[in-house]
């Protein structure tokens, strides 16, 4: 157990600073005392002091484990092949490939003519990229469509601000150009040397799209297009057919799409439908058509195609009517087919469509519980559309589906090493009731034999937000947890999009808190059947799902006996109240805008940083990225100082801030895996579970 004579860090003692919070509503009656709000400002000496304080106590409190997370990382890299190679997709003359090598911790990014003796031509090699920094992310990676020049763009700190660059492949050497505050969303012309690419406002969100041409001076960027509107963002894609460029404005609930003939990168945009309040739809292009998901009188989504001539909704001709009980996920045109991504009860399921006929059909996948999506479709007239699937006991795989013959091939499956054996493990969903009624399904996967009589531990985990459903996948080092006999489940509960639509709108707004019920039902659930008992559970979220975990914790912190919380988003109010975040105007519709009483009251009576009370609390490890755009660092750094100065027990608290990594984490394969290594093994500890 850990050293029960470290000394935990000296709680914050500045004085209370409500006035200088972003805003006080006191037409609210706004009066909070936030007596930790001068944590936000980094360049404040004491707020770094406290944050190593921090870091050193839980290097402390864990010391003891040091060899026990050796032995998890040991077991977790034993797993993995370290050189290997990934399924080829064709572009153009090529084949495109990535691969990794033994001892380094990213991708190498390749290509081969399609003939058989092709050497390899190394595009990208990123771990010669990335020496040299604690951090290293590669946002952007496209060639351009004569397969002459190399499109990449990096982050070096972890915030999400990308530098551009391009590399000319017949030489390798760098453009004299460098385009700095991008955002990873990027588009080569037909000509294969126009482009467009999104820059970041303050706050972080795309908001201005320029056209450059390879070899100019960025300065001389022509701005194209700029959103004014704060609640919304902006992002660019081509079409499958490679004929248009789209131009796509989104808030959470309303959309605009313009669109540009590629081969025509100085022409004007022209707008497929102005956007109208929660109108929400995608595009894509199919012959003398746009294929237009839309959710305008379909609340799960239907399928309509307009002329490209004149797109404007009076043209708009139903292709797949709205269904109540399936929701339309994504789609893909290739020449002959259409490929949907559906859902229905809770499960995803791809339907092809031909395009000539109408014929539908689907794809069976056995498994109780799994997770499917499209993957690298780069060819508009293959024959096959490529599927990436994964279950809780399946490791992820690529396969073909070949139209014609309506025959699924396996390309690869990821193997794991270590004599890892699916028939030992057994999968399941399960259903909990919420408080309403409503059932709520439980993804589980657990060693054949597991017992049933609470006896043993169990790890559930949950997100419920922004209507992302939680994919049952499966995950190498999850086998650390099986083999020591702990079972793993997911919480598919409202606000996630699982069962459709209308799931993720019973857990926004004002239905917020069916998120946090739900799970403590699905917890409860589990444990009345004997998966587990209070004091064998533990629980994980990050993110929204860190706001769900300290939503839990405030509301039933004796049903969980150690918790981990990953950058999560705790001071949901003080945060929303301040326009100068990313997380304000934007999240508005997914949150609600607390500038509004009955929403600032609402977010208040759930908010985890302002509930946290005087009682006892679990086990709980916070983690929190220093560089984080999404969840500023303070927001844990705060929520772990409130919990150690109200808290009644004498259970674990640690915060644990990583100073050169964003949102993300750690960057590199190696990385991340001590740092799941860190995060079991101080379950594991608090659990009594070492084995």
């Amino acid at each position: 157990m850990p050293m029960d004579k470290v000394a935990i860090p000296p709680i914050p003692s500045k004085p209370p600073v409500a006035d200088t919070r972003p805003y006080v509503l006191e037409d609210h009656g706004d009066r909070r005392i936030d007596n930790y709000y001068w944590l936000c400002d980094v360049s404040d000496p004491d707020v770094l002091d406290y944050l190593n304080a921090e870091n050193a106590y839980t290097e402390a409190m864990t010391a003891h484990l040091s060899d026990f997370r050796e032995t998890l990382y040991r077991e977790m890299l034993g797993r993995i092949r370290e050189t290997d190679l990934g399924v080829p997709y064709r572009k153009g003359s090529y084949f495109y490939y990535t691969r990794t090598e033994a001892g380094k911790p990213y991708s190498i990014f390749c290509r081969r003519l399609d003939r058989p003796d092709a050497p390899e031509e190394i595009l990208l090699d990123s771990n010669k990229l990335a020496d040299g920094y604690d951090f290293f992310d590669l946002g952007i990676c496209q060639v351009s469509p004569d397969g002459q020049i190399l499109a990449y763009a990096i982050d070096t700190t972890g915030d999400e601000r990308y530098t551009l660059f391009f590399r000319d492949l017949s030489t390798g050497q760098l453009h004299r150009e460098k385009i700095t505050n991008v955002d990873p969303s990027f588009v080569w012309s037909n000509d294969s040397r126009t482009v467009f690419y999104s820059q970041l406002d303050e706050i972080y969100r795309p908001e201005r799209i320029y056209r450059h041409c390879v070899g100019d001076d960025p300065t001389s960027d022509v701005l194209v297009y700029q959103e004014d509107d704060r609640a919304f963002y902006l992002s660019l894609k081509k079409t499958a057919s490679e004929a248009y460029i789209l131009l796509e404005s989104e808030s959470k609930i309303t959309s605009e799409v313009w669109f540009l003939d590629a081969d025509r990168p100085f022409e004007r945009w022209r707008v497929i439908r102005s956007r109208t309040a929660e109108i929400e739809y995608s595009v894509e292009h199919h012959g003398a058509f746009f294929y237009i998901q839309t959710n305008e009188n379909a609340q799960n989504f239907k399928l309509i195609r307009a002329p490209v001539a004149d797109p404007e909704p009076h043209n708009w001709e139903t292709v797949v009517p709205h269904r109540d009980d399936i929701t339309i996920v994504d789609m893909r045109p290739f020449a002959t087919h259409l490929v949907l991504l559906e859902r229905e009860n809770g499960l995803p399921y791809v339907r092809i469509r031909d395009v000539e006929t109408g014929e539908t059909h689907s794809i069976e996948f056995p498994e109780p519980t799994y997770a499917v999506s499209l993957g690298d479709n780069f060819e508009f007239d293959a024959p096959y559309v490529r599927l990436r699937y994964t279950s809780l006991v399946t490791p992820p795989s690529i396969f073909d589906y070949h139209f014609q013959t309506r025959k699924l091939e396996l390309r690869k499956e990821t193997p794991v090493l270590g004599g890892f054996d699916r028939t030992q493990y057994q999968s399941e969903r399960l259903y909990a009731k919420a408080q309403d009624g409503t059932s709520i399904p439980i993804s589980i996967v657990y060693p054949k034999g597991f017992p049933r009589d609470g006896s043993q531990p169990l790890w559930l985990t949950g997100y419920g937000s922004y209507g992302f459903p939680y994919p049952a996948s499966f995950n190498s080092t999850r086998l650390s947890l099986l083999e020591r006999g702990i079972a793993f489940a997911i919480a598919h509960i409202r606000g996630g999009g699982e069962m459709g639509r209308s799931w993720y709108e019973a857990g926004k707004l004002q239905n917020k808190k069916n998120t946090f019920t739900d799970f403590i039902s699905c917890a409860e659930h589990l444990i009345d059947r004997g998966w587990t008992s209070c004091d064998r559970l533990a629980i994980s979220g990050g993110s929204a799902g860190g706001l769900l975990m300290g939503a839990v914790l405030n509301e039933r912190p004796d049903l969980f006996h150690v918790a981990i919380a990953d950058v999560p988003f705790v001071d949901i109010v003080t945060t929303i109240l301040d326009p100068d975040l990313p997380l304000s105007a934007i999240e508005w519709d997914e949150w609600g805008n607390p500038h509004e009483k009955t929403y600032y009251n609402y977010m208040l009576s759930y908010s985890p940083y302002d509930n946290v009370k005087a009682q006892d609390y679990p086990h709980l490890l916070v983690i929190s990225g220093l560089h984080d755009a999404r969840v500023k660092y303070w927001e844990p750094t705060k929520w772990t100082a409130k919990l150690r100065a109200m808290k009644t027990d004498n259970n674990c608290l640690l915060l644990k801030t990583n100073t050169h990594a964003g949102h993300g984490g750690t960057s590199g394969r190696y990385g991340q895996l001590r740092d799941i290594a860190f995060e079991y093994a101080f379950v594991l500890d608090r659990l009594q579970f070492l084995l």
